[in-house]
């Protein structure tokens, strides 16, 4: 028996959503089916209000509801070190680690030849923008290790170290309590590279 319009419709748009499959879509639907009608409409209201007030930073691109995010208008962050990364979500991991202090730039994704996309589909203009302003000491490229944001990375350390600054990199290597026997070869190699004297 097929399910009832409204509900089809409903299984339909959260089947729409990443990392959601038919059978996840199916168990959300019915919990909001029997969740009282005061539930839904928090979410509702919730998912209205963030398309209607959330958009992005002025300066860095990450998520804001003000013209600046919170962390652009934070005095209390080192505006002189910023950390380059490719999609609002990779910050709040960084952030978790508390061990950031500075500030972020968010290009809108990596450099993808492939997928067509290339530096003027990036924010990587107003990037340059921001470091034309003599404040800034430090780039940190906290770009994915995968191929796109490699080269993304080195694109980036390369039209900006003629300006003088700092360029770093996020470390990559072996994960805290993982064994030699299951480390893939990639992970160790960087793992090698980027070895520190102790």
């Amino acid at each position: 028996m097929d399910a009832a319009p409204a509900i089809q419709t409903l299984l339909d748009e959260l089947g729409r959503l990443p990392g959601i499959g038919p059978k996840s879509a199916q168990r959300i639907a019915y919990w909001l089916l029997n969740a009282d009608r005061e539930t839904a409409l928090r979410l509702s209201d919730a998912i209205v209000q963030v398309k209607d007030t959330v958009h992005f930073c002025s300066v860095c691109f990450n998520y804001a509801q003000d013209d600046q995010c919170e962390i652009c208008a934070s005095t209390k962050r080192d505006h002189r070190v910023i950390c380059v990364v490719s999609e609002p979500q990779d910050i709040p991991p960084i952030e978790r680690t508390a061990t950031f202090f500075g500030t972020y730039h968010v290009l809108g994704g990596a450099l993808s030849p492939m997928d067509g996309i290339g530096p003027d589909d990036l924010h990587i203009a107003e990037l340059m923008a921001r470091l034309a302003s003599d404040e800034v000491t430090e780039v940190l490229l906290a770009t994915n290790p995968n191929v796109e944001g490699e080269t993304t990375a080195s694109y980036l350390a390369r039209l900006i170290k003629p300006l003088g600054i700092k360029v770093t990199r996020l470390a990559s290597g072996m994960p805290v309590g993982g064994d030699l026997e299951f480390i893939d070869e990639v992970t160790l190699a960087r793992a090698i590279e980027s070895r520190r004297v102790l």
